[in-house]
């Protein structure tokens, strides 16, 4: 995990003594909270109240517990997300970057991917590529933000599926053959030819 936030230049503590929570938030002032449920002594609905007491930071749940009665819970103690275990790491980021962007007037910049002289904007989920502003889909934009996160890997559709899942877009397999063909023509009509390769019987590559 914090390997994954340093990877977004986002710095991080972790809790050492969950006997007190508190001395670490405390101390650190955090500008986001991710919380477990089960934790050592108490568990994160109590550290959730305490932290509710004192300030209004934003609290991002991440349980496998996620099932109705518990995420209906984590929202009444004062969350503000819950995301279940086990999450892609890239919807995670993304979910904490647009938590951020919406708790603070700092302006946080959002991050950009780029790839053959083409950006992808997370901010407002476009795709810039030379003088062309390419729109996409909120599901297109999703499946090229996952393939360029794990640029010079192989995607597999269960993982782009899994992706599209966590986020609340319901895609079976043959939906997301539907966006990827969808997003290919828009990419090749802007003159970015092959910029999704196909493994057959693997997934997608966006080649390094």
């Amino acid at each position: 995990m914090a390997g994954l936030a340093a990877s977004w230049n986002l710095d991080t503590r972790l809790v050492e003594d969950f006997r007190d929570v508190l001395a670490v938030f405390n101390a650190y002032e955090p500008q986001l909270v991710l919380l477990d449920i089960t934790l050592p002594y108490f568990n994160g609905y109590h550290w959730c109240s305490e932290i509710r007491k004192k300030s209004q930071v934003p609290i991002i749940f991440i349980s496998s517990a996620a099932d109705n009665m518990n995420i209906v819970m984590a929202m009444n103690m004062g969350a503000d997300d819950f995301i279940a275990k086990p999450f892609d790491g890239s919807v995670l980021m993304a979910k904490v970057q647009a938590m951020l962007r919406r708790s603070y007037d700092f302006g946080m910049a959002a991050p950009v991917l780029e790839h053959r002289g083409s950006v992808l904007d997370t901010g407002d989920q476009s795709l810039q590529y030379e003088d062309c502003r390419i729109a996409l889909t909120k599901n297109e934009y999703r499946i090229l933000y996952c393939l360029l996160r794990n640029k010079g890997k192989v995607v597999s559709r269960e993982k782009l599926m899994q992706s599209l899942w966590e986020t609340d877009s319901f895609v079976d397999d043959n939906t997301l053959t539907v966006n990827i063909n969808r997003l290919r023509k828009k990419l090749e009509q802007a003159g970015l030819e092959s910029y999704i390769v196909t493994k057959v019987g693997v997934g997608y590559l966006i080649e390094d």
